[in-house]
């Protein structure tokens, strides 16, 4: 059995993991000379930058790629936990530590609202039912039918997935700054917490079962681990050629064109790219059905990501591993993100510095860092390449004000990436940090299904599949792969 998996990042890696489990022969195509997709690593000078992902949770969903080899992650791979996860700076200047120290926790917020800590609880014990059902019993299980939605939704409705997470969060919660803590885990699988699905509150219990990891030399050596691991299981890995078309005979494929020009035939076809770019880019003479081109048309994208990598000269000693500043305005600030399609200066943002826990990270008395912020995807026709400069130094201005005191003139190297990267490098639809939002209406069924629905042996792993972006997703992606080829 041929297999051919088109994008080396988590989703496609892990599916060639599964299917060579399987005894197929398989073949992965990667259009970039490095592997990892979203978790690439830039590498300047000694400073070393995971490009995407970088808090690790469910690590045993990594762990399992190694043994089903029977091989030990340990030989790989460096996982280690945390014990702040984030660190919440709010615009009055108030701090939250946020870890899976309940004590702490709940220190922390009486001091901001006393009666909140009882609606915590409760919003904890809800999540966790959340997670039970979403994550435990659903994460891995293929929704290609709807008669197994709908046996799904009476659960689903007991679970209040009509409400969006921040109205749950809110109905638990009262104090306006932990409503903004306890909701933003939307935001880190491309959603907004006032229009995402409640079911993904069950993030907040997911890291509270697992706890937050990081791998000792960043992301992109977990990527390294499983590359080797690839190699051994004697996976063939074709770098640095994009697969340009999938040819069709009738509804079933039968090779891959590079741009090279090289065919490669399949009896089966994974793409871990994501799913809109494939159905209007590779497979354009298909004539879809009109059903499937009303769902096309009618799927909203996350929001695009701005990233600023830079590393310092100065130790900033008093950083935390992973910072989240909120800006004044929240609700009003998402809605210019996600609808109105508008930049604001009135930003928030995460800062990851990794030099907190690897000093490998950076040169010997330097920092590394990467700050993130959410901004519009290219549906707002936005021209990134007079905005990207503007955007750099609002938020150098807005780090030097709150956590990074001289950072200009300390910064010793530096790399930006725009929605425009996504689009052109990562082959996103519209530049979109995450592929398609998750709201209600395009979440499990409602999502691009796992096995295509216009051809009999393409299927999809990766973000804009089931069960959805997030390193924990796109890894139970391949895992609803296993289940259904």
């Amino acid at each position: 059995m041929k297999s051919i998996v088109i994008g080396a990042g988590f989703g496609g890696i892990a599916a060639a993991l599964r299917l060579r489990a399987k005894k197929h022969n398989v073949t992965i195509i990667e259009k970039q000379n490095d592997l990892g997709g979203r978790a690439r690593v830039f590498q300047k000078n000694g400073f070393t930058f995971d490009a995407g992902p970088t808090v690790i949770t469910a690590p045993h969903l990594i762990n399992e790629l190694f043994e089903l080899f029977h091989k030990n992650p340990k030989d790989y791979i460096d996982i280690a936990p945390l014990n702040i996860w984030y660190r919440f700076i709010f615009d009055d200047g108030v701090q939250f530590d946020y870890s899976g120290n309940e004590e702490l926790m709940k220190e922390q917020i009486e001091k901001i609202n006393k009666t909140d800590v009882k609606g915590y609880e409760k919003l904890v014990k809800f999540t966790k039912k959340i997670f039970d059902k979403g994550f435990t019993e659903l994460a891995d299980m293929p929704f290609d039918k709807p008669f197994f939605m709908m046996k799904q939704l009476p659960a689903l409705l007991s679970l209040k997935s009509y409400k969006s997470v921040y109205t749950l969060v809110s109905s638990y919660v009262k104090n306006d700054k932990l409503r903004r803590m306890f909701s933003m885990h939307p935001l880190l699988v491309g959603g907004n917490p006032f229009t995402t699905t409640s079911i993904y509150g069950l993030i907040l219990y997911l890291e509270k079962k697992w706890g937050i990891h990081y791998s000792m030399g960043g992301t992109g050596k977990i990527i390294k681990g499983l590359e080797r691991l690839m190699i051994e299981e004697k996976i063939e890995i074709i770098k640095g050629k994009e697969v340009i078309n999938i040819i069709l005979n009738k509804n079933k494929i039968q090779s891959v064109r590079l741009d090279n020009q090289n065919e490669i035939s399949a009896n089966n076809v994974i793409c871990n790219a994501d799913p809109a770019s494939v159905y209007d880019k590779l497979l354009v003479q298909n004539n879809y059905q009109p059903f499937f081109k009303w769902k096309k048309k009618r799927m909203e994208y996350s929001m695009g990501l701005f990233v600023y990598y830079f590393g310092t000269k100065k130790i900033y000693g008093d950083v935390q591993h992973h910072t989240i500043k909120f800006g004044e305005k929240y609700k009003e600030h998402l809605n210019d993100i996600f609808n109105n399609k508008k930049l604001s200066s009135d930003i928030s943002y995460y800062l990851h510095r990794p030099t907190a826990t690897d000093k490998s990270m950076a040169p010997e008395g330097h920092d590394c860092f990467y700050v993130l912020v959410p901004v519009p995807n290219n549906q707002s026709k936005i021209n990134w390449s007079t905005e990207g400069d503007k955007i750099k130094n609002l938020v150098i201005d807005k780090m030097e004000k709150d956590l990074l005191p001289d950072l200009r003139k300390n910064i010793v190297e530096e790399k930006y990436v725009t929605p425009d990267y996504f689009e052109q490098e990562l082959s996103t639809k519209h530049g979109s940090g995450f592929s398609i939002q998750p709201k209600f209406t395009q979440s499990a069924y409602f999502r691009f299904h796992n096995k295509s629905e216009v051809c009999d042996n393409l299927y999809f792993v990766g973000a804009g599949t089931h069960p959805g972006a997030g390193v924990p997703g796109v890894l139970s992606s391949a895992k609803v792969l296993d289940k259904i080829l």
